[in-house]
């Protein structure tokens, strides 16, 4: 009788007894590594992120964030970054790694692993890259925040119409850890100009914090508080075209280094 094949020995993980040295690097199942982009601005009181409608399985249908695979050789802040052209033809904005998404099943096709960026910019840029992707079934959606503070977990998005939107994989939870960040980092960190443009009034400046807080703010202690930072420059100029006093406008400046 003929010789049965001998299958190979299933590999296991390495450990502490029997590390991997790198000799054999297909023996262990490697996952695939996405990158995701949460693009966010604000606009009448409520947070936007730029998502785009599947054509393909699976979630055929349902709504994603610009997002795509990791190239071989390719770092993960360029991959971000080339993801953000592509999808939205934006360059040069904040961009900061957000959290890995891991979970097991987080993907049906295979194990995925997805490393999360967010980008920030004003209304402006983010209204012209919605418009340029809309050929693309992109959207502006409206982020609804359930939770209160730095509570966390996921939210909802809202089509322009005020429409629910089905939202692919866990592409919610992503996005409200981005909500989460923001939030956390807008006391200690100059992360609210983002949101505007580069000469803003101290009013524009109150409601991209209250939008990102999703709470109101004491206009007078705001200021003060503002004003006192070091981080904000007169520019000269006063609004134009407006029905009550011109309000002075400003421009981000960095503390220097004491």
């Amino acid at each position: 009788m003929p010789r049965t094949a001998k299958r190979p020995a299933k590999a296991t993980a390495p450990t502490a007894e029997a590390p991997w040295t790198g000799a054999e690097p297909g023996r262990f199942e490697r996952p695939s590594v996405t990158v995701d982009v949460v693009l966010l601005s604000a606009a009448e009181g409520a947070l936007r992120t730029l998502v785009v409608r599947r054509a393909e399985p699976p979630a055929r249908g349902a709504w994603a964030l610009p997002g795509g695979f990791l190239l071989p050789g390719e770092p993960l802040e360029a991959a971000a970054a080339r993801v953000l052209q592509a999808k939205a033809g934006l360059a040069g904005v904040f961009l900061e790694q957000l959290y890995t998404f891991g979970a097991p099943r987080r993907d049906p096709r295979a194990r995925v692993l997805t490393v999360a960026y967010y980008a920030l910019c004003d209304f402006g840029r983010f209204s012209a890259a919605a418009g340029r992707a809309a050929t693309a079934a992109a959207t502006a959606a409206r982020i609804e925040v359930p939770w209160a503070g730095e509570t966390g977990g996921p939210v909802e998005l809202r089509d322009p119409a005020g429409a629910p939107l089905p939202v692919a994989f866990d592409h919610a939870d992503i996005v409200g850890m981005a909500v989460k960040r923001l939030r956390g980092k807008l006391d200690y960190a100059p992360i609210g100009f983002q949101l505007l443009p580069p000469a803003f009034t101290l009013l524009e400046l109150q409601r991209v914090h209250e939008t990102i807080l999703g709470r109101p703010l004491n206009k007078d202690s705001f200021r003060r508080r503002m004003l006192a930072s070091g981080e904000l420059e007169a520019t000269g100029e006063r609004q134009e075209d407006v029905e009550h006093r011109p309000a002075e406008r400003y421009r981000f400046v960095r503390r220097s280094a004491t």
